[in-house]
């Protein structure tokens, strides 16, 4: 067996597994392989492609996963995510469905393809982290609006819409009174037979059966003769492999666009990788699976195609049915590629209202209403920003709404990082313990002596307000000693030093010594050595390290042992 390093690397990684997985994998592989068929013609749909391009999406995401990839579970393909995304800011760029259309799109998917392969190769998987749960909801929310707006035409039987959200609208008033009651109606049979499959726990496909039997029902009954749109005749081409022609005007076009994408991917992938990890024990490996997912999108865009990306429900589907290994993936990529090649004269007669809802359905799972109502019960600044990052989604266009969405995102982090504050730290009575004070137990102080934590790294965004607390707590009349506890600065950078150094002075100015405890980050003691802090820390005569100590119980015996402890009972600190 190889040895752990390299054995991260090793082609075919998500393949292993028991004697015996094969036959669980088949049985898991068929069952996917039914939800994701329609599911893709209905993506590929989404975005202005012909619906067996979304075919091509998901066999090529599903072999290059197999292959590159570490998750045992982890489902790609065309998503209904990233789709209303890249297809809105490309229609912007060129026609829907024609020849450049086409080409941009490729291009884009070998772009963000190689963006997420590099992103595995240099293990930069912190970039997931772009988006806060908040923020995510919010954008999930409003991605499902954008869907919710781009299927309504077919789901009512009127002509398709394109431009803003408000002009999807506007178009769908202005056509409404040619609403076809019969696209409704299939549309609405359809969406609650998946409703109640989906409600009942079965395990039956609810979407592949809906499909099939709505596209049945029209053959049979003659509906198309009687208006009900559906999909119409297409000619299913083999992929070939071929690199999108481009030039550097192309590239300027997509090259942004293409970062936005695999950010959400990288999102998206590494949600769905933590939750489902594999095998128990088996921890999620972030940045192979951006491998995996980078050269299934790099694979797609050669077939022509576009962006592949990590399917939550998809993989959760493998997952429950009891696959053990990526042998899954790849016979529902062999089962699709089948439907590709032999079934199209039978697809071409399903309902477009068929496939609106299947997409629906998609967007009312995405739509998280529940996480959205425990955000709100549990942090009203955290639903304002994910109402926010909702709204932002919805009513501008959605490349710049994810843009300003992940931008919010870590302007939540920053601001959070910055309204951090200085904790006074009380003793339990008898022990050595220092703690923040708390009203769940009584305290102690000493006399003359401050202890004070600070909870976070310090840095520039924070450095300001640490130095300006911590010089007010120095202010104490009758102070002697004030003991900074470090246990959770793990980090301190420039400005933070010289802060920390000025506080220092301060402090030594008003006749109050200084001292520090529990320093116990490496990067930060580095820190120390670096921006010269041993020497504000020192006094005269005095070596700033043997201000130094390993607790406050330490620096507290050996600088203020006299010093009378003075008890706070919780019942008088609440009062």
């Amino acid at each position: 067996m190889a040895d752990g390093s390299s054995r991260n690397w090793l082609v075919f990684r998500s393949l292993q597994g028991g004697a015996a997985s094969w036959r669980a994998d088949l049985v898991a592989g068929l069952t996917l392989a039914a939800i994701a068929a329609p599911e893709q013609m209905a993506t590929a749909r989404l975005g202005g492609f012909a619906p067996h391009i979304g075919f091509y999406v998901f066999i090529a995401g599903s072999l290059a996963f197999a292959l590159f990839g570490a998750n045992r579970y982890l489902s790609s393909g065309a998503d209904s995510t990233i789709t209303p995304i890249f297809a809105a800011s490309l229609a912007a760029m060129a026609p829907i469905g024609g020849a450049e259309y086409l080409n941009l799109a490729a291009l884009l998917s070998v772009i963000v393809g190689v963006f997420l392969a590099g992103a595995g190769v240099f293990r930069a998987g912190w970039v997931a982290n772009l988006f806060s749960i908040p923020v995510l909801t919010g954008f999930l929310g409003g991605i499902a609006v954008h869907i919710a707006l781009s299927e309504a035409p077919a789901f009512l039987g009127l002509v398709a819409g394109s431009g803003s959200s408000f002009d999807r609208m506007a178009q769908i008033i202005r056509q409404f009174e040619g609403v076809k009651p019969l696209a409704v109606l299939t549309g609405s049979a359809c969406f609650a037979f998946i409703a109640v499959v989906e409600w009942a726990g079965s395990r039956f496909p609810g979407p592949l059966l809906a499909l099939a039997g709505a596209t049945v029902a029209t053959m049979m009954l003659g509906l198309e003769g009687q208006g009900l749109p559906t999909v119409g005749a297409f000619h299913v081409t083999p992929p070939r492999l071929a690199a999108p022609i481009a030039n550097v005007n192309d590239f300027g076009k997509v090259l942004g666009l293409s970062a936005i994408i695999a950010a959400v991917v990288m999102a998206q992938s590494a949600a769905t990788s933590r939750s489902f990890p594999g095998f128990p024990g088996e921890a999620a490996d972030i940045d192979r699976d951006f491998l995996g997912l980078g050269l299934g999108s790099m694979l797609s865009g050669l077939f022509g195609a576009f962006p592949v990306n990590a399917s939550p429900p998809r993989t959760a589907i493998v997952a429950e049915a009891g696959a053990e290994t990526q042998i899954a993936g790849v016979t529902a990529a062999v089962a699709v590629a089948l439907v590709a090649a032999f079934g199209e004269s039978f697809l071409s007669h399903t309902p477009e209202a068929a496939l609106a809802a299947i997409l629906f359905y998609i967007a009312g799972r995405i739509f998280r209403l529940g996480a959205m109502r425990d955000i709100a019960a549990r942090s009203r600044p955290e639903f304002i920003l994910l109402l926010a990052t909702l709204l932002l989604v919805v009513l501008v266009p959605v490349q710049t709404g994810v843009a300003l969405a992940i931008i919010l995102s870590l302007i939540h982090g920053l601001w959070t990082t910055t309204q951090t504050d200085l904790h006074i730290f009380e003793r339990f009575p008898g022990k050595t313990i220092w703690w923040p004070e708390n009203d769940d137990f009584d305290g102690e102080t000493l006399a003359g002596v401050k202890v004070v934590g600070f909870q976070a790294p310090l840095s520039f965004l924070n450095a300001d307000r640490f130095r300006r607390e911590l010089v007010a707590a120095a202010g104490e009349p009758g102070l002697k000693l004030l003991i900074l506890e470090a246990s959770a600065i793990d980090s301190i950078d420039y400005t933070a030093a010289q802060g920390l150094a000025a506080a220092i002075g301060a402090c030594r100015h008003k006749g109050v010594d200084f001292a520090i405890a529990r320093l116990e980050s490496v990067r930060a003691q580095a820190a120390f050595a670096c921006y010269g802090l041993f020497d504000a820390l020192g006094a005269p005569g005095v070596d700033g390290r043997k201000r130094l100590f390993r607790s406050v119980d330490e620096a507290t015996s050996q600088l203020a042992g006299d010093a009378r402890a003075i008890s706070t009972p919780a019942v008088k600190r609440q009062s």
